[in-house]
């Protein structure tokens, strides 16, 4: 599978609890924070509901 570089550009300061606990589980919490991931199903999924608070690239 190829990977995806998901990098934090936005706080999750007065967001939904769901959308913060996402962004935890992604690796994230702290702005311009950077994480590798392989590109599954699961992890489309995260950054699909978080895509407003996210850059994502591929490597």
């Amino acid at each position: 599978m190829s990977k995806v570089r998901i990098t934090q550009i936005k706080s999750t300061i007065d967001r939904p609890e769901r959308q913060k606990l996402t962004m935890k589980a992604l690796g994230l919490g702290k702005m311009n924070r950077s994480v590798e991931k392989e590109n599954s199903d699961a992890i489309a999924g995260m950054i699909r509901k978080i895509s407003h608070l996210v850059k994502v690239e591929e490597i």
